[in-house]
């Protein structure tokens, strides 16, 4: 009979005295930061979730995704709506996958070790990685603009210098990666001033730009300038591209949800909060772009731009909510995921603080500053690409947990280098073949013309192709234990003073 090696405690399931002892001796896939999480330590109430979401949803990325689409023809309530269709069928992603940090409080990497194997993990954690690292370097791009203008405005050599620009984000890209290096908690109270300053910066710019045009009514009075098939053309990749836009939360998730008391409490915090935000936010950038249609006869999508056009005390005092902002999502959404994922490649060695300067050096790679020099890069090219790569390791993560194995494993066997998770040389090649059918549906699209769709919602048809793969590969494995096995290694216990880990998880905030 399998020995009991985990507790189960109302909605979370934790690791028993005696296994986490063992484990931490043999540390090669262990440390403070991969370790599940102790009983005391899910204490996280929904309104932590709420808070959470809010914070990442209040930022330019999401101001410009927004806004980018009255560039691209449609109107206020198209493009409000194409946000909220696209928020509302991420959270759907983002909730299947909470629910196992929840239950078993492990973060992403480990989690990842379930369908890919103690080594294969690598792939899914440094694919989120790479995009992570894309992130950064455009929330640096941004602050660095926001930097550079400020410089404009008040020294009046700085334009003329050549490499000004380049000098300015270089300064803001150094000190992300400075204060990431600190860790999460370095960035907690900034961002609780953060958000709700970013916030009353697009409510002033609101009521600047209803001023300008005579009231909300001419606001939005603006026409669509596409319909028809035009506007189903581009309304199915931006919804894919605000799906893509927290397809990397859909991810990892479980990196903050691991330390909620209660599947419910997460769950409401986070579907109260990010649709709704997303919403609103994204219509203060919807208005605001509409009236530079009709003052300056372009959409400026980007808010930089738009702060230029205002008085020198404006473009200094926007340009610091800028660069907040900015600091405050690169170090609390941009930086947990990969520098968990290099620490996860060599936990004993590795830190949180090195992880964070291969992260910072990786987003300089990834370009930025094409990224953003027009909306088009932007949506299709960044959004839709990346879309594509994440796609089939949601669909797997999903398929996994609660079609293969019913939401049942074995906790302690993530951290053993040859338990049953470790498959072949710790790889589940099974896994990778999935991975390669939800990638190949979304190649077909952009191979065959008639197909195209597949690839311009890559993120929904590799989900689908690695979903389906996984499930019908998976079916049948060695390592999924059945439900007598899972009651016989999971102790049920009542008692709420359990604390079966010996020392303090590293939480996010």
């Amino acid at each position: 009979m399998a020995a009991v090696s985990q507790v189960r405690i109302g909605d979370v399931i934790v690791l028993g005295d005696d296994a986490a002892q063992r484990l931490a001796q043999n540390d090669s896939l262990w440390n403070e930061d991969l370790r599940p999480c102790t009983l005391p330590e899910h204490s996280w109430p929904g309104s932590k979730f709420a808070s959470l979401w809010i914070g990442m949803c209040i930022c330019l990325p999401t101001y410009s995704l927004a806004s980018g689409m009255i560039a691209l023809g449609m109107n206020w309530w198209e493009s409000v709506l194409t946000i909220l269709v696209g928020s509302l069928i991420v959270m759907g992603a983002i909730l299947l996958v909470s629910h196992a940090g929840t239950r078993y409080g492990i973060p992403y990497p480990v989690f990842a070790r379930l369908w890919f194997g103690t080594r294969g993990a690598h792939i899914p954690a440094l694919a989120r990685a790479i995009i992570a690292a894309g992130w950064f370097g455009i929330n640096s791009w941004f602050g660095g603009q926001a930097l550079d203008a400020i410089l404009t405005r008040v020294l009046p050599f700085w334009a003329a210098w050549g490499p000004h620009l380049a000098v300015a984000f270089s300064v803001f890209w150094a000190l992300n990666v400075l204060i990431a290096m600190r860790g999460p908690q370095a960035i907690g109270r900034l961002a609780q001033v953060a958000a709700p300053t970013l916030a009353v910066g697009a409510l002033a710019l609101l009521a600047w730009a209803a001023t300008r045009v005579g009231g909300f009514g001419p606001m939005l009075a603006a026409p669509a300038t596409i319909g028809g098939t035009a506007f189903w053309a581009s309304f199915f990749p931006s919804v894919i591209g605000v799906i893509a836009f927290w397809a990397t939360l859909a991810l990892n998730i479980p990196d903050y949800t691991r330390y909620a008391k209660t599947q419910r409490g997460q769950t409401l915090g986070q579907v109260l909060s990010m649709p709704l935000t997303m919403a609103l936010f994204s219509f203060v950038g919807i208005a605001v772009t509409s009236v530079t249609v009709q003052l300056y006869g372009t959409a400026l999508w980007n808010p930089v731009d738009l702060i230029l056009k205002f008085p020198s005390f404006v473009v200094i005092l926007a340009g610091i909510v800028i660069i907040l902002s900015s600091v405050t999502i690169n170090v609390g959404a941009n930086v947990m995921a990969p520098a968990r994922a290099f620490e996860n490649l060599w936990p004993r060695y590795i830190t949180f603080a090195m992880g964070a300067v291969f992260t910072g050096l990786l987003s300089l790679l990834m370009q930025p500053w094409y990224v953003l020099a027009t909306f088009q890069n932007y949506i299709f090219t960044w959004l839709g690409t990346y879309g594509a790569l994440l796609g089939p390791f949601d669909g797997i993560a999903i398929a996994d947990y609660w079609l293969v194995r019913g939401r049942r494993f074995d906790l302690a066997q993530l951290y053993a280098p040859a338990g049953i998770y470790s498959y072949a040389g710790g790889i589940n090649l099974r896994a990778v073949a999935a991975l390669a059918i939800g990638w190949g549906v979304a190649l077909v699209g952009l191979r065959v013309p008639s197909l195209y769709f597949l690839w311009a919602g890559g993120w929904f048809f590799g989900l689908l192709g690695g979903l389906l793969g996984y499930w019908l590969l998976m079916r049948n494995d060695r390592s999924v234990i059945d439900e007598k096995t899972f009651n016989a290694i999971t102790k049920n216990e009542s008692a709420p003073n359990v604390d079966p880990a010996p020392r303090a998880a590293t939480s996010p905030a």
